[in-house]
């Protein structure tokens, strides 16, 4: 594993009208390196992550993700980023209901490569690798929310990004299907890629090497 700087954030800002929802943001995350960012609900979690994710522009603030600034690039070198470099998962795991597992986490990859049975290999490695083989012909409406979301961090992998953002990834899930969650995680930051996980619950955070704490839109290291 090559220890490099995947991720820099220095002085974001988001406005939405005169509401300033995130001020002054800094953050650096390295490959391998596993962060927590906890606060309250509406302090500003999803927006920053929505900017570090590609999704949202700031109004200010310069961000680096593996050394270029995407947002001084055109929207589809932008998209190509999202696409290639930066996973997502979501509270919701945001999976396609009439889609199996497989296929699921073989759309990225598909959409990248153009290559339907290379994305489908690809796909049921990641399913057996998170104990879910059994289930990678099951629709998705017939998952279990634990598995749902296993499975959508095995989209979120499928094109080996650099960067993986977290939203609440347990936020309504069982203890045990956390734990599963939480053991995905953790695992691929074993293999170098950077994590940066949402959340209002502490014993989440204290799971991820550093935790940053989120108030009224600001930042602040707090482990």
């Amino acid at each position: 594993m090559i220890d490099r700087e995947v991720l820099r954030a220095e002085g974001i800002v988001r406005r939405r009208g005169e509401t300033v929802v995130v001020r002054e943001a800094s953050l650096a995350l390295r490959s391998g390196e596993s962060a927590a960012l906890v606060g309250a609900s509406g302090c500003g979690k999803t927006t920053l992550l929505h900017i570090l994710g590609l999704l949202d522009r700031p109004s200010e603030g310069r961000l680096l993700l593996e050394g270029a600034e995407p947002w001084t690039r055109s929207p589809a070198v932008r998209a190509a980023l999202r696409l290639t470099r930066v996973g997502f998962v979501f509270q919701q795991s945001n999976l396609l209901p009439h889609l199996t597992a497989r296929e699921n986490v073989a759309l990225p990859a598909w959409h990248l490569g153009g290559n339907r049975h290379q994305a489908m290999f690809l796909a049921d490695r990641l399913l057996e690798r998170f104990r879910l083989g059994q289930r990678a012909r099951a629709r998705a409406s017939e998952l279990s929310l634990g598995e749902a979301q296993r499975v959508a961090i095995a989209r979120a992998l499928v094109n080996r990004p650099a960067l993986v953002l977290a939203d609440e990834p347990t936020g309504s899930l069982d203890s045990d299907s956390a734990e599963a969650v939480l053991q995905a995680l953790e695992e691929i930051t074993r293999e170098g890629t950077a994590l940066l996980v949402a959340t209002h619950d502490l014993q989440v955070a204290q799971r991820l090497q550093w935790i940053v704490r989120m108030t009224d839109g600001r930042l602040r290291t707090a482990a």
